[in-house]
């Protein structure tokens, strides 16, 4: 399986970062993940529901590490450069 569509909304708030959707295999889409800015750093939050006893429950989710770790990967990377193109668009348009 392989991501082949990362897209990243950016959000100004103290903890979460941005919102992200997810195509796999142009074929499937997972709308809904966070970007959270967390204790130990940069993070991504699945899709969830909260429950009738205020838990919260993960609406799709990896079933093993190595998947876990390529979509936080892709995702934060595709984050990161979301920011980078914001920041560029802004010096560009502060200097016209």
């Amino acid at each position: 399986m392989e991501i082949t569509e990362v897209r990243v909304t950016l959000r100004d708030e103290p903890k979460l970062k941005a919102f992200v959707n997810v195509t796999f295999d142009n074929s499937f889409v997972i709308r809904g993940l966070k970007v959270i800015n967390g204790t130990k750093g940069y993070f991504v939050s699945m899709p969830s529901r909260k429950r009738k006893n205020g838990t919260h429950q993960d609406i799709a989710h990896p079933i093993n590490n190595e998947m876990r770790r390529m979509i936080e990967d892709k995702v934060l990377a595709a984050y990161e450069n979301e920011l980078k193109s914001k920041e560029a668009g802004g010096a560009e348009q502060s200097s016209q």
